[in-house]
């Protein structure tokens, strides 16, 4: 296994390289110049006393007059030495940028994954194991409906019912993360309940597509298992149908869940834009739209580089995590 994860992990070098040179690459492709943005020469906005030669000056200080591979080895440099550089928006270290978003992203994205194994692994296991009942039924139909349902447009519905001045339900506040009379010298119990507040309808939109999914691969995952011989060898012994389903069966069912983590973990960083950006949630998600309007190259690959390394880390830990869950799956030396 040791030998296993030290190949796996000298592997993450040469994919990384080749993700980040394709990323770059894409990200160069896209329409607009971000020093003419930064000069204001870009927009509706654009000052019309701004010359060229300001604007090549700024291509000049940000290697955009460069050649595409010239560029890219500045930047492979700086990420060499841990340096993301630094924001074309406001010239400031994009790590620390991303720091800044890191916590209330990580915190929605954490609640949201534990919400959604909480409530999908039981509806999938009850689903197994009555199927064609009439919850079964149900629930099948209505986790599709909610896996069908775009986030963007329940968003927008649930600001317009369910927000403070729709004029309808009017639960949730419509924005932000704080109350407009907010304040530090509030309790900690007070700030925690108003961030709940306002975080609750945003993870209700956040949650709902990732639980409908993640049942239905427990169901199919149960569904299959219970089907093998050594389910009904073990009914024929006479243990109890408790001891079969949560014991034998749920264990190998976790196989399919476990490869779903290759996706949580960078979504634990990345966060949703949609969500992020219609709720003016300043999260990771909102980072990276804002980036993407501004032509901001540093932020952009700070924000793809880490989502990759993510998605690298989780592709190892669910390789680890089959040999937790089912022993016949060996990694030996040959592997």
């Amino acid at each position: 296994m040791g030998t296993y994860i030290l190949k796996r992990v000298l592997l993450f070098i040469p994919t990384l390289i080749l993700v980040t040179l394709i990323t770059f690459a894409i990200s160069r492709l896209a329409p607009g110049d971000p020093a003419e943005l930064k000069a204001g020469m870009g927009g509706e906005r654009a000052d019309r006393g701004v010359t060229k030669e300001m604007v090549e000056k700024i291509r000049e200080q940000w290697h955009l007059n460069e050649p595409l591979h010239i560029q890219y080895y500045y930047w492979l440099s700086d990420l060499a030495r841990f340096d993301f550089g630094k924001s074309f928006k406001d010239n400031k270290p994009v790590i620390d940028k991303i720091m800044e978003r890191v916590p209330i992203t990580l915190l929605m994205s954490v609640i949201s994954v534990l919400l959604a194994y909480l409530i999908a692994i039981p509806i999938g296991i009850y689903s197994a194991t009555h199927p064609g009942s009439a919850l079964d039924r149900t629930s099948t139909a209505f986790l599709f409906m909610l896996y069908s349902l775009p986030q963007f447009w329940i968003a927008t519905l649930g600001i317009i019912y369910l927000c403070r001045g729709s004029g309808f339900i009017e639960l949730f506040p419509a924005a932000s993360l704080h109350s407009v009379d907010y304040s530090d010298s509030w309790p900690l119990w007070d700030k925690t309940l108003d961030l709940l507040w306002h975080l609750a309808l945003p993870m209700i939109i956040y949650t709902y597509g990732s639980f409908a999914f993640i049942s239905r691969q427990m169901r199919g995952a149960m569904l299959e298992v219970i089907r093998q011989d050594y389910i009904r060898t073990a009914r024929a012994k006479g243990l109890a149908e408790r001891m079969v389903i949560y014991k034998h069966a749920l264990r190998n069912s976790l196989i399919p869940i476990i490869t779903l983590l290759a996706g949580i973990l960078p979504g634990l960083i990345g966060g949703s834009i949609v969500v992020e950006q219609i709720f003016s949630i300043p999260g990771m998600g909102q980072l990276a739209f804002q980036a993407l309007n501004e032509r901001d190259y540093p932020i952009i690959m700070g924000e793809l580089t880490l989502t990759a390394v993510l998605t690298l880390i989780g592709v190892l830990l669910a390789d680890v995590l089959y040999s937790v869950a089912d022993p016949r799956i060996a990694y030996s030396k040959k592997s």
